[in-house]
C-alpha cells in the first residue's frame, strides 16, 4: 500500500484502521480471536496505522490492539487517546485532561498496548477546564521523557489547534470527515495545511451509511449508538440515500464499490489525509484497502462535487450530549 506522511514526518499507510467498533458503539464486541485475526490480516495487507483509545470498551480495545499487534513491533504505528475521566464508565463519565490524568492514561496505555512509547497521542476531546497550552505542555514533557512520540488533537477548533501547536507541534488532527460530514473544509483543513498538520478522518464511511449497505428499513442492535443519532432516523436515512446514489453511480463506472469511492474521494482531497475505516470482517477490510488503488479523475471528482452540492444531508451527526463536547 502507498504511504503518506502526517505532520513533520510520521509515515503511515494511506488507509489506516479504526479499531473502536471492535469494542463498542456498533453492537456487542465480536469474538476476541476473530478481532485479532482481522487486525493481523490488516498488517499483512499493508496497513501500518491503527487507531484506538483508552476509553473504547473501558480498556478492552487497547488490550485487543496491543495483543494483536505485539508481533509487529517496528512495523506499525499505534495511535491512542486521553481525555475522559474513567474508561470503565465510558464517554458519559465526562472530560478530564488534567496533567495528572494525562500521565495516568499514558502509563496505562503503554501497558495495554505493550509498547515502550506511544506513537501518536491524541487529546480525545478538548477539555474547557484545562488550558490547551497546559495540555500540550504535558504531552511535550512526555515526548521529552520518551513515553510519547507525537501529539495529536481530535475534534478541535482552528483556534485551539493554533494555540496547541505553538507549544508542541501537532502531528495530526483527527475529526469526522466524509461526504456525509464536510464541516472540516471550512476552517480545519486550511489550518492544517498552513501549519503542516496531517488530517485523520474518523467515520470516513459515514458510520457505515456510505457503504450502501444501510437503508431506511435497516435495524440496528439495541446497543448500537446509531439508534441515538438523529442522522440515522428512518426518515433521514431515506432522505440521505441521495448521497449514496451518487457514490453508486461513480462506483459502477469505476468498477468499484460505493465505500471505495467514498474513501478514494477522501484520499483525493489532500496528500496528507489518512482515513481510518473500521471493520470486523476481512472481506470489508479488503474492500477498504482496495480504495487506495481507485484513481478518481478530475472529471470523477467534479461529477461527485456537482451532484453532492445539490444534496442537503438531513439530521445532526450526534445526539445533543455528544454535540456539547465538540470544541467550537
Amino acid at each position: 500500500m502507498q504511504k503518506r506522511k502526517l505532520g513533520r514526518g510520521l509515515e503511515v499507510s494511506a488507509i489506516g484502521f479504526g479499531a473502536m467498533g471492535m469494542s463498542q458503539s456498533y453492537g456487542p464486541p465480536g469474538p476476541r480471536e476473530e478481532s485479532i485475526r482481522v487486525l493481523r490480516a490488516a498488517v499483512e495487507r499493508g496497513v501500518t496505522f491503527f487507531d484506538t483509545a483508552e476509553v473504547y470498551g473501558g480498556g478492552h480495545n487497547e488490550e485487543l490492539v496491543g495483543e494483536a499487534l505485539a508481533p509487529y513491533k517496528g512495523r506499525v504505528v499505534i495511535a491512542t487517546k486521553f481525555g475522559f475521566k474513567d474508561p470503565a464508565a465510558g464517554p458519559g463519565a465526562g472530560l478530564d485532561s488534567s496533567p495528572k490524568r494525562i500521565r495516568q492514561v499514558v502509563e496505562t496505555s503503554l501497558k495495554r498496548l505493550r509498547v515502550d512509547a506511544i506513537d501518536l497521542l491524541y487529546q480525545h476531546r478538548v477539555d474547557p477546564a484545562f488550558a490547551i497550552e497546559d495540555v500540550a505542555g504535558t504531552v511535550k514533557d512526555l515526548i521529552a521523557e520518551g513515553k510519547v512520540k507525537n501529539f495529536g488533537l481530535s475534534e478541535a477548533s482552528a483556534k485551539t489547534i493554533r494555540r496547541a501547536n505553538a507549544v508542541q507541534p501537532v502531528t495530526a488532527l483527527q475529526s469526522e470527515y466524509s461526504l456525509f460530514w464536510r464541516e472540516p473544509e471550512r476552517e480545519i483543513l486550511p489550518t492544517c495545511e498552513e501549519l503542516g498538520i496531517g488530517f485523520v478522518p474518523f467515520s470516513p464511511l459515514g458510520k457505515g451509511f456510505l457503504t450502501g449497505k444501510i437503508d431506511e428499513s435497516t435495524t440496528f442492535d439495541s446497543s448500537d449508538f446509531r439508534n441515538t443519532v438523529p442522522r440515522f432516523t428512518p426518515e433521514n436515512r431515506r432522505a440521505n440515500q441521495a448521497i449514496v446514489d451518487v457514490l453508486a453511480r461513480i462506483a459502477d463506472r469505476k468498477k468499484a464499490t460505493p465505500a471505495q469511492i467514498a474513501l478514494a474521494w477522501l484520499l483525493a482531497q489532500k496528500p496528507w489525509i489518512v482515513p481510518i475505516p473500521g471493520t470486523r470482517k476481512i472481506e470489508r477490510l479488503e474492500e477498504n484497502i482496495g480504495a487506495a488503488s481507485v484513481q478518481l479523475t478530475s472529471g470523477d471528482l467534479n461529477d461527485i462535487e456537482n451532484a453532492a452540492s445539490t444534496i442537503t444531508i438531513k439530521g445532526a451527526r450526534y445526539a445533543e450530549a455528544q454535540e456539547r463536547m465538540i470544541d467550537r
